[in-house]
């Protein structure tokens, strides 16, 4: 019923969307819930930090929008809220002054690079899928609902040994929580 309605009021429609008296319409909801009401012609984007409302004629201007970002020294044209590694992805989930949190999804089979940090301690909480984690001379096998801390300067390691993604919390907390904050010994995908 809801295809055959997209249909005939020529919209296109995808995520959590409600809509009442719509035409001529794209809404893709990636992030909250959209409801549209009496509305034609627009297009309608959301993500988890942005929304776009544009009417569908301009939506080729969005360019215009990333410079003046650029021009007023904003960041939301460089940094989305999921990054995407050769091992999986991360997404910051909140961070304050001398913390921050990420969800951290390793696909079966990948790890993350040895390395160590200067500036921050870290500890990292398994919510589905297992995790061989290398924490200096030990290697320490981890499955849901178990957790590890990682201290200041000690070299690590992340790894999915499982056949399904590997699921964690990381709360990253210390003087400074920047990526540049990593040494890398060994790295699978040639990163310095």
């Amino acid at each position: 019923m809801e295809r055959r309605q997209q249909r005939r009021s020529g919209n296109s429609l995808k995520g959590d969307v409600l809509t009442l008296d719509t035409k001529n319409s794209l809404v893709r909801a990636d992030g909250p819930f959209v409801a549209t009401i009496g509305v034609e012609d627009l297009v309608i984007v959301t993500t988890k930090d942005a929304v776009l409302v544009a009417h569908k004629d301009r939506s080729e201007e969005v360019k215009a929008i990333v410079d003046r970002l650029k021009a007023a020294k904003r960041t939301e044209h460089l940094h989305h809220p999921r990054v995407y590694r050769p091992w999986g992805s991360y997404e910051t989930t909140d961070n304050g002054e001398r913390f921050q949190t990420k969800r951290i999804i390793v696909k079966p089979g990948q790890k993350l690079s040895l390395q160590k940090h200067h500036h921050r301690a870290e500890h990292w909480i398994v919510v589905q899928g297992s995790a061989l984690v290398t924490r200096n001379e030990e290697q320490i096998l981890l499955t849901e609902n178990e957790s590890i801390y990682i201290p200041l300067g000690a070299l690590h390691r992340l790894e999915n040994p499982g056949k399904i993604p590997l699921h964690l919390i990381e709360v990253q907390s210390g003087a400074y929580l920047g990526e540049d904050d990593i040494v890398r010994f060994d790295d699978d995908y040639g990163r310095g």
